[in-house]
């Protein structure tokens, strides 16, 4: 689409590059509703003219949007483009990162920080990332003139981890409503659907993500009324092997599409999400939009995200685990509650909410 008028908020388009994270994920929605908002006229919109920016390379990327521009603009790629191409290309407009970096002698920007798990989890993340890291983060909170973030908790990580003042963190919240459109699909995981109930979890080599607490409940559980499903990556010092190995009702399916994931959310008896540290907790909302009862993790980003809506375990205790995993497969009436619960949150949790914050969050910069 061609603007009439300049535009007056250019979007770092370096994500459109690369195969979708978490971080991606956000930014998309974030713009699909932002473009759904100029569609219908929203005057919270009125007068914002948008365009994303991306490398040359990817100059024949078809455009997702109909109201917001898509240019390429710079050689090469990555975080070169990035730090250089960039800053050139939105010549002294405001500038928006969605994904956690932005250029780091920049001044006309505002970046959004989604935690600081490079800085709590190091462990988690290559040597490289987590110096990059220490040395960008704080640069970024500096540089930019406010910065976006996810949730209070990582609000207050960002002040303390990277020395950003907390008045000059907004925060704008994450929806799982994407999940209602992806395409169910139940032929690559019917072992898994026609077999006993079953509680789904993601498999991860990411130390913070804490699978291995799972496997440990699952050991103590002995003979289970239902089976563990496990997507995603498959580690076998987590599985073990001899004695130490999970018992047969522990089914590993590997990787899955997004619609054989939302047909194993749909069915199954709950989610469990056992991490140790995280910024918003971006799964277990997917999974109450789809209507999936969960038990995760008691961290503060995740209870602020999910409220009343789940049942929680601690991250270091396989017992509470095993115990709550007993209960919630063979209390239908619970598993009812937690639905209901489940659905009026992720009402509140919307892109379009998501969308209008983060506009609300920048407005005074968009002159």
């Amino acid at each position: 689409m061609k603007h009439v008028h300049a535009p007056n908020l250019m979007i770092n388009g370096r994500f459109l590059g690369r195969r979708a994270t978490g971080v991606d994920r956000f930014a998309f929605e974030t713009l699909r509703a932002l473009d759904q908002l100029i569609e219908l006229r929203d005057p919270r919109v009125a007068g914002l003219r948008t365009e994303i920016i991306v490398p040359e390379a990817l100059a024949a990327l078809p455009n997702p949007f109909r109201h917001v521009g898509l240019r390429a603009s710079g050689k090469g790629g990555g975080l070169r483009w990035e730090q250089f191409a960039l800053p050139q290309a939105a010549r002294g407009r405001l500038l928006l990162n969605l994904c956690n970096s932005g250029p780091l002698l920049y001044r006309r920007q505002i970046t959004v920080l989604h935690d600081a798990a490079p800085a709590r989890v190091p462990e988690s993340y290559s040597r490289s990332f987590v110096a990059w890291y220490r040395l960008m983060a704080p640069r970024i909170g500096r540089v930019s003139q406010r910065v976006i973030t996810v949730s209070e908790f990582s609000r207050r990580e960002l002040s303390a981890a990277y020395r950003i003042p907390p008045g000059k963190i907004g925060v704008v919240p994450e929806s799982g409503e994407h999940m209602l459109r992806v395409q169910q699909d139940e032929g690559g995981v019917a072992i898994a659907l026609n077999q006993r109930p079953f509680v789904l979890a993601v498999g991860s080599l990411n130390r913070h993500k804490n699978f291995q607490l799972v496997a440990d409940a699952a050991r103590l559980i002995g003979d289970a009324q239902f089976d563990i499903v496990v997507v995603g990556g498959g580690d076998a010092r987590v599985y073990g092997t001899g004695q130490d190995a999970l018992p047969a009702f522990v089914k590993h399916l590997g990787y899955v599409s997004d619609g054989e994931l939302a047909a194993l959310y749909r069915r199954a008896a709950c989610f469990v999400y056992p991490s140790r540290y995280e910024g918003f907790g971006l799964p277990p909302v997917e999974a109450l939009a789809l209507g999936c009862p969960v038990v995760a993790s008691r961290l503060p980003a995740v209870q602020e995200a999910c409220g009343d809506a789940v049942l929680y375990t601690s991250p270091d205790d396989p017992a509470e685990l095993a115990r709550l995993l007993e209960r919630i497969t063979s209390d239908r009436a619970l598993r009812a509650s937690l639905r209901e619960r489940g659905r009026a949150r992720t009402a509140e949790l919307t892109w379009c909410a998501t969308a209008t914050r983060l506009i609300e969050e920048i407005s005074p910069w968009l002159m």
